[in-house]
């Protein structure tokens, strides 16, 4: 795609990409659109961002992970776990089949 104006086969081919039924008036209305999210990003290639440090995060904090420990007192049983279902099968939940094997 380039930097100038969209054209409609631009949009539409966009609209392939994501699967998507686009009427000619829906085209229109995303061409403006996506012309001015290109125009935004145009304003922001005229930055100079030479002097800049690269930012990941900007709270200051680095590496807050707390400590991987267990409260056996807070953790159920696998029996407990398994109190009140309906079905289970060698330990783990039995739920039924959600993909067609074919």
């Amino acid at each position: 795609m380039h930097m100038g104006n969209i054209t409609l086969e631009e949009v539409a081919h966009i609209a392939r990409l994501a699967k998507l039924s686009l009427t000619k008036k829906e085209k229109e209305k995303f061409r403006d659109q996506l012309e001015k999210i290109i125009g935004y990003f145009n304003e922001l290639n005229e930055v100079d961002t030479a002097k800049v440090e690269p930012t990941s995060q900007t709270t200051g904090l680095n590496n807050i992970f707390r400590s991987d420990e267990t409260n056996s007192e807070e953790c159920l049983t696998q029996e407990e776990a398994l109190s009140q279902t309906e079905s289970s099968y060698n330990g783990y939940f039995k739920v039924p089949l959600i993909i067609d094997k074919k």
